[in-house]
């Protein structure tokens, strides 16, 4: 082990100390949660005058082995430091999700996905093993032969079974460049269609697809996106100035990034959602600085906004009701991804919708998120507001009921309206009680219902 490597366990193994000392600090009467300065969630926070867990230790990355291509990592590290840390060796994570604050453990306990989940699906599918703090106290290495039922339950459940602490990793090889192709269609049938012939050949016309994700502007212009992995040195394509990415896929069909840009290709703009701050105004984009061209400034504004009602306050200053925040992914089997790409068209005033097809590695059970082994989901996310309805959160139950007509499930980190036995039967249910009981017996952690659905 190196130098760097041994001062980096250690830090490690500090944090983790101060992780317990801080565990140990809260009442026991009290709800335990992290103690942390950002989130990736948008819906409500518990709020506590209690203490919060120190994780301020947890934050790095703690090896890479290329040779056996993991990485062992901290739980609060961010997927923008693991990739700086596996990229120089040719390597990345099997699945970086779209934005650069995104945690590990945040992904595996919230799930995540990105373009190349068609051929490697979700993230905590590629964890060999991870330590977790559980609502007991204690410090738990789970993997697939030891605490299976742990290991198995910790995806979506949000950190109410506990905080991931470490985590080990894959890592798979990948080339400096990549070779973009952008596809049009006017017929979403045509488009998820085509989408469907790239997972089963993992090729289009000849060529291999490494990444594969697509974009609906309206049901007559829809994109797929097709990434393709590449040696090839020549000019590249810059999406962190003036260029807005989005826009390209409407205006080129062929384009070329650096590996470390198309990771973070979204983050920049943070998808499309960076207009609703102005960024994307020619104007205020040469005078927005580079560096808060990214989705963790936006959070930022976004945390102004909850606080001080900003938005909701011009709205009643020019005379219109207040809006609806819609901000949600959801998969649908992807024989349902036309119908549901059709209703919500016709009845969700929200453009564009991105798409990100996604198969599970492997015929394994993941119980609070189950979905088939061997089948083609298609991830539908859509970000923005619409006018408010007539009973709160309108148009999100709306949704819901859509999509679990469509056989889908949706992603837990926004709000939701589910009742208890359609949670119950949607994500976990028994099977969740049973492995709460087991490492949260005295509940110190909050209840995933209660979590993701009851208000505070």
């Amino acid at each position: 082990m190196s130098v760097g490597a041994e001062d980096a366990q250690a830090v490690h193994e500090a944090g983790v100390r101060r992780l317990l000392a801080s565990y140990h600090a809260i009442p026991a009467t009290a709800t335990v949660r992290l103690s942390k300065p950002t989130s990736n969630l948008f819906r409500t926070r518990e709020t506590s005058t209690a203490p919060g867990l120190d994780v301020s230790g947890l934050t790095g990355v703690i090896a890479v082995d290329p040779q056996a291509r993991t990485a062992d990592v901290s739980g609060m590290c961010t997927y923008e430091e693991v990739v700086a840390a596996t990229l120089p060796h040719g390597l990345s994570p099997l699945v970086v999700p779209q934005l650069k604050t995104i945690t590990l453990g945040g992904a595996v306990t919230g799930l995540g996905i990105e373009s190349a989940s068609f051929r490697n699906g979700l993230p905590h599918e590629s964890v060999l093993e991870l330590d977790i703090l559980t609502g007991a106290g204690e410090i738990v290495t789970a993997r697939r032969d030891q605490h299976p039922d742990l290991f198995h339950a910790f995806p979506n459940s949000y950190g109410t079974l506990g905080y991931s602490v470490r985590l080990k990793i894959e890592l798979e090889p990948v080339h400096p460049f990549v070779s973009l192709r952008h596809l049009r269609f006017d017929s979403l049938t045509e488009l998820v269609s085509t989408m469907e012939r790239i997972i089963d050949t993992r090729d289009y016309d000849g060529t291999a697809v490494d990444y594969l994700d697509g974009v609906v502007f309206s049901a007559a212009e829809s994109y797929l996106c097709l990434g393709t992995r590449t040696r090839m040195p020549g000019p590249v394509s810059d999406y962190t100035g003036r260029d807005i990415y989005y826009r390209s896929i409407q205006n080129i069909d062929h384009d070329r990034l650096t590996i470390a840009d198309y990771l973070w290709r979204w983050d920049t703009d943070w998808f499309w959602c960076s207009r609703a701050f102005g960024a994307q105004h020619p104007l205020i984009r040469r005078l927005w600085p580079r560096r808060y061209r990214r989705s963790s400034f936006y959070w930022k504004l976004i945390g102004y906004d909850q606080r001080f009602h900003i938005a909701d306050r011009i709205e009643k200053h020019h005379g219109r009701p207040p809006r609806e925040r819609v901000v949600q992914d959801v998969e649908v089997p992807v024989e349902q991804c036309v119908p549901f790409l059709d209703w919500f068209l016709d009845n969700v005033p929200i453009e564009p919708i991105w798409l990100c097809p996604l198969q599970l590695r492997a015929d394994e059970h993941w119980p609070l998120y189950p979905l088939r082994p061997q089948h083609t989901y298609v991830n539908i996310g859509f970000w923005s507001s619409v006018p408010a309805g007539p009973i709160p959160g309108f148009t999100n139950r709306r949704i819901e009921e859509k999509v679990a007509e469509l056989y889908g499930h949706k992603s837990l980190y926004s709000e939701s309206f589910f009742s208890p036995e359609e949670f119950d039967q949607l994500y976990g249910g028994e099977a969740y009680r049973t492995v709460k009981k087991t490492y949260d017996p005295q509940s110190r952690l909050l209840d995933l219902y209660a979590k993701a659905v009851q208000r505070r």
